[in-house]
């Protein structure tokens, strides 16, 4: 008999795991696959061309509904998760539970979101899944748009370069004194601010985002500590992600930065694995693909 297995998470770690049970282990589990997204796998990494519209989603989907239909997964997506019971091995879902044998957690992270006044504001937005991607799209569509992009790094330029593509007037603010500081040293980030200045992208280095500005509940500007404003109709914060571990801790398990997990990403609970970007293995954590 089949065990049944419940996956929490269908970004592209939980993607590649499909993969690897359906060719490897095809009848062994009963499958129930939880995304808060409502739509399975899909290129995180390829949302950027999305924006710019040098590519469709359509085209970035990894795993359809027809691909999950084929091998016999139960879906639940547009549906989170409220609670895990590890004694009763139930999975609690918005529209019920769900028994499991075996358990992975695959949450994935979260976008950092700055506490700045004003962050509640509409048209304040992070970078990271597909209904952020569209909110650049459909602000990008109506004339005379302006956005500003807090983080220097390769995601927040990456959304001001596609919202430049599409007509956005754009300002970038980073704290630190050159782009991208992680990656490049300062004569890189140099020239890398040369080639967006040129390309019409406003770049505010070495500036300390103060408050978000708003009027009738909508963004209007970002004001610096020196006290520049700069007026937007459109926010976006791209300054890091954390590991979601909120609903791992509320079930008892280790975590420190991530879930702790052991080299078989097992946790402490022989039942619960984890896996991606909420884990956390021999003190890393791990935001890129390759290694999850």
């Amino acid at each position: 008999m089949a065990e049944r297995l419940v996956i929490i998470g269908a970004g592209m770690a939980a993607g590649r795991l499909l993969d690897h049970l359906s060719e490897e282990a095809p009848d062994a589990f009963a499958i129930t696959l939880f995304n808060a997204e409502p739509r399975g796998s899909y290129n995180r990494i390829m949302l950027s061309p999305v924006l710019s519209g040098e590519t469709r989603f359509e085209e970035i989907v990894t795993h359809d509904d027809a691909w999950y239909a084929a091998r016999g997964i139960t879906t639940r997506f547009g549906e989170r998760v409220t609670a895990i019971d590890r004694a009763a091995k139930v999975v609690t879902g918005e529209n019920g539970p769900v028994p499991y044998d075996r358990l992975v957690i695959a949450t994935g992270s979260a976008p950092f979101m700055l506490p700045l006044p004003g962050a509640d504001l509409a048209g304040v937005i992070a970078y990271r899944d597909l209904e952020d991607t569209q909110a650049m799209i459909d602000a990008a569509a109506r004339p005379g748009t302006r956005a500003v992009v807090i983080g220097g790094g390769l995601l927040g330029l990456e959304a001001a370069a596609g919202l430049q593509l599409r007509g956005v007037e754009v300002s970038v603010v980073h704290n630190n004194p050159w782009l991208m500081d992680r990656q490049l040293d300062e004569a890189a980030g140099f020239l890398l601010r040369k080639a967006l200045t040129e390309r019409g992208i406003r770049v505010h280095c070495s500036a300390q985002s103060d408050a978000i500005l708003g009027e009738d509940g909508r963004v209007r500007a970002l004001r610096l500590k020196d006290g520049t404003e700069l007026p937007c109709d459109l926010l976006i914060m791209a300054v890091g992600i954390r590991p979601s571990v909120a609903l791992s801790r509320a079930a008892g398990l280790a975590v420190n930065r991530g879930m702790i997990v052991d080299d078989a990403m097992r946790t402490a609970d022989p039942a619960v694995y984890g896996l991606g970007e909420c884990t956390e293995h021999d003190g890393a954590v791990f935001g890129l693909v390759a290694p999850l």
